[in-house]
């Protein structure tokens, strides 16, 4: 055998999966068609969020009188904003190429495809193709963005989250077609630096995963920044024929029709498992997803899957634990099997979405007889002296023995707060646990203390 692993895609899940075989003595080679790093550094998560930066800067400038400060003028340079989402990620792709040469991972450019059992073809860009084998092969080729039958993308009118990346120039108006994270974050961002945004959502919720109350909440603050939101709504046809996109859209009062100079489908994901292999090798799938066992087997000895081409969310952080316990079971380790309900899920707007575990809704479904706490902002300093008091932290404890069943966070910062319910979580700690643990002040963070407060009658800011 060429290598002992052999990773398809070097996305957050391949090149994690890839790091941690090379720290357990594995020979490992990595199979990249276009650029280390993947979707998410590149083309997702890591470019997205430094957009979504450039339009908060660009808020604290309009508003900064608000804070005691006079800036005479302020405006966006569209090319510029999105010059430095590409160096950032580009940046971070460097820095993967860099842990490739650190870890020894040999890294093969070009599209792989599974041959047979213990074999890898990999095509490059000029046509050649060479054939390498190793015992363990891992499937991480990831996804793309769905399209509709009824919204086909063109890539210059009708685009996914690509295209919306660098477009040629800002666009005027915009329909935003999906409001989970993806369609919220470009919808905030171009929303902030003065695109007109509609949003079109099929469910009668934007976020509709989120717990209620941040999704009615949020639904306020976005309509308030002057997004259009249109909820329990379907595109049923898009023309793009003329100058403008005629967007017809079906709402509960009736069709409407809305122009728009770009419409961005952001209805979720397609996984990559075309042409990698699976139908010539009998590898089992079910609705785009392949099938595998709690450490990310196949029915095929020797082969692997994980990322978005598996069950569970579709979320960087899941590919990469996903790739770590694949990897160590391969290695002859005792990993336990990923806990997907305390899988923390993030939205970046402005305000920021976080959350965890069961929505309040969901819990009383499960059956549980709950204590629910909620500590708002607007009671919090830190939030007040950073002129950020919308949203709130709600959590939600089983009744009967103090189980941290889940928690909901709208807020400035709150992405980077989630993590603590996470952690107490899988330690299994009580909501009296938390209540006694002292949180620093004046912080954001006290939220959690305070909710989990609230929800025994304990808090003592409200």
């Amino acid at each position: 055998m060429d290598f002992d692993l052999i990773v398809i895609g070097s996305g957050p899940g391949g090149y994690v999966a890839a790091i941690r075989a090379s720290q357990l003595g594995l020979k490992t080679a990595i199979v990249e068609r276009e650029s280390l790093g993947g979707i998410c550094l590149n083309w997702g998560c890591i470019p997205t969020k430094a957009l979504l930066k450039s339009a908060q800067v660009f808020e604290y400038i309009i508003h900064s009188t608000d804070y005691g400060i006079t800036v005479n003028e302020g405006k966006v340079d569209f090319d510029s904003v999105i010059k430095r989402s590409r160096t950032v990620a580009e940046g971070m792709s460097k820095g993967v190429q860099f842990l490739m040469k650190k870890n020894k991972i040999e890294v093969l450019m070009g599209t792989g495809k599974l041959k047979s059992k213990g074999t890898v073809e990999v095509k490059s860009s000029d046509g050649a193709t060479k054939t390498f084998t190793a015992k363990h092969i891992i499937l991480a080729t990831g996804g793309r963005s769905r399209e509709l039958p009824n919204i086909k993308q063109d890539g210059v009118k009708v685009i996914g989250y690509r295209q919306a990346m660098f477009l040629p120039k800002q666009p005027k108006s915009m329909v935003v077609v999906g409001s989970g994270a993806i369609g919220i974050e470009f919808a905030y961002f171009y929303n902030a630096i003065g695109t007109k945004v509609t949003v079109v959502e099929f469910m009668d919720n934007i976020v509709p995963l989120e717990d209620e109350e941040v999704s009615k909440q949020l639904n306020r603050i976005l309509k308030k920044q002057g997004i259009e939101i249109m909820t329990s709504s379907t595109v049923e046809s898009v023309d793009s024929s003329g100058e403008l996109c005629k967007v017809n859209i079906k709402t509960p009062t009736g069709n409407t029709t809305v122009e728009a100079e770009i419409v961005l489908s952001a209805v979720g994901i397609s996984t990559n498992i075309e042409g990698i292999g699976l139908e010539e090798n009998g590898i089992k799938t079910d609705k785009g997803k392949v099938l595998v066992d709690d450490f990310y087997k196949t029915n095929v000895e020797g082969v692997y899957a994980i990322g978005d081409i598996v069950k569970g969310q579709a979320l960087a952080h899941v590919a990469s634990a996903e790739g770590i316990i694949c990897v160590e079971k391969i290695a002859g380790l005792n990993p336990e099997p990923l806990n997907y309900n305390n899988i923390p899920g993030c939205t970046y707007c402005s305000p920021e979405i976080a959350s965890v575990g069961y929505t309040e809704k969901a819990a009383k479904e499960a059956g549980y007889e709950i204590k629910v706490g909620k500590f708002p902002f607007s009671a919090s300093g830190k939030a007040s002296a950073a002129g950020a008091k919308e949203g709130f932290v709600k959590v939600i404890f089983d009744a009967k023995y103090g189980e941290f069943l889940g928690a909901h966070m709208l807020g400035y910062n709150v992405t980077e707060m989630i993590a603590e319910v996470v952690t107490a979580r899988k330690l299994e700690t009580t909501g009296h646990e938390i209540i006694k643990s002292v949180h620093p002040h004046p912080t954001m963070s006290e939220a959690v203390m305070e909710a989990a407060a609230e929800a025994y009658g304990e808090c003592i800011h409200l």
